[in-house]
C-alpha cells in the first residue's frame, strides 16, 4: 500500500468513527421512532448535511476518492470536528502525502540537552517522533522511573503509560492520560502513516493491551501544549503538576515537557523534597541515545 492509500483509509476510519458518534437530533435531522439499525449518522445523511452525493461520500469512506479543501471544511462542520481533529483530517486527505519523512535515528538536540542540565528542580523529558522519549534529567527519573534500565528501542512514552506498571500506577486517572497519549500518538500517524516503527508499535500495543486496540480504534486525536496532571509519587505523595510542551525550532520533530508546581502549593513543596531525594540517587545528570 502506497502513503497515499494508506492516507486515504485512515481517512475513511476517521470520518465513519465521527459520524458514528453524532444523533440524528445532535444535527438537526428528524430521529423517527424505532431502532435505527446503524450507530449514529448514517452515510447518506452526512452527505446530505454535506450537500455532496451519498456515492462520494461513501468512496471517501472507502479510500477511494480524494476530497477537495471545500469538502474537507464542510465534512469538519457538520462532523463536529475540533480543531485538533479538523487539523487530522486535512493531515490524511492526502496533500502532504508526497512529502519525504526523515526516519533517521533522532538524538536529542544540543539546546534542549543544556535546558535539561539546567533545570535541578523540575522533571523534564524530550520527546521525539512517536513519543520516543530522547533525553530526561534525574528528577523526570525520580518522578517516573528509571528510564536508563529501559531498552532504546522500548523507551517510548505511550507504550510506557500503556505496559509499565511504576508509570502505570502514577496516575489516578490513568485512562484519561492513556487516552490522551495515545489521542496524539495518532495525529503522529497522520503526518507518516507508513513508518515502520510506529507501525510496529502500535501492533505491539494493540495484541498486548484491550484498552489501546479499543481507544486507538475510536480515531480520538488531540493536540495539546499545556494542561494539568495528578500524580500520586511512591515517595512524596500528591503531585498536581503542570505541563507544557517546547518545540525546537531546528527540529520541530523534538519537544521538551516540563513539569512545574505553583510555588507556595504542597506539590511544590513536594518537588523539593523528591528533588533532595534524587540528589541521593546514584547516575549520570542527564541520559540520552
Amino acid at each position: 500500500m502506497s502513503s497515499s492509500d494508506a492516507h486515504h483509509s485512515e481517512l475513511g476510519g476517521f470520518l465513519k468513527a465521527r459520524r458514528r458518534e453524532l444523533s440524528p437530533a445532535q444535527v438537526g435531522l428528524p430521529d423517527p421512532a424505532g431502532r435505527r439499525r446503524v450507530k449514529g449518522l448514517r452515510r447518506e445523511e452526512v452527505a446530505l448535511l454535506a450537500s455532496i452525493s451519498s456515492d462520494y461520500y461513501t468512496r471517501l469512506e472507502q479510500g477511494r476518492r480524494q476530497a477537495s479543501e471545500p469538502v474537507l471544511d464542510t465534512l469538519a462542520r457538520v462532523l463536529r470536528l475540533d480543531d485538533g481533529e479538523r487539523a487530522y483530517m486535512f493531515e490524511l486527505s492526502g496533500r502532504d502525502a508526497a512529502r519525504p519523512r526523515r526516519r533517521t535515528t533522532q538524538k536529542v538536540h544540543p539546546q534542549l540537552r543544556r535546558l535539561l542540565d539546567d533545570l535541578a528542580t523540575t522533571p523534564a523529558v524530550v520527546l521525539g517522533r512517536r513519543t520516543d522519549i530522547l533525553a530526561w534529567n534525574p528528577m523526570a527519573a525520580a518522578l517516573f522511573t528509571d528510564f536508563a534500565r529501559i531498552p532504546v528501542e522500548k523507551r517510548n512514552f505511550v507504550r510506557l503509560v500503556f505496559c509499565e506498571p511504576a508509570i502505570r500506577a502514577l496516575y489516578p486517572d490513568w485512562d484519561w492520560v492513556a487516552q490522551t497519549s495515545l489521542a496524539q500518538l495518532r495525529m503522529e500517524a497522520a503526518r507518516d502513516p507508513k513508518d515502520p516503527r510506529l507501525a510496529r508499535l502500535v501492533g505491539e500495543l494493540s495484541l498486548q493491551d484491550p484498552d489501546f486496540r479499543r481507544w486507538w480504534g475510536a480515531h480520538r486525536v488531540a493536540v495539546q501544549g499545556t494542561g494539568t496532571k495528578v500524580l500520586h509519587h511512591p515517595v512524596v505523595g500528591e503531585l498536581t503538576l503542570d505541563w507544557s510542551f517546547l518545540t525546537c525550532t531546528d527540529d520541530p520533530d523534538q519537544q521538551l515537557i516540563t513539569l512545574t508546581a505553583e510555588p507556595g502549593t504542597p506539590s511544590h513543596d513536594r518537588l523539593r523534597i523528591l528533588a533532595s531525594w534524587a540528589a541521593q540517587s546514584a547516575g549520570d545528570p542527564v541520559a540520552d541515545h
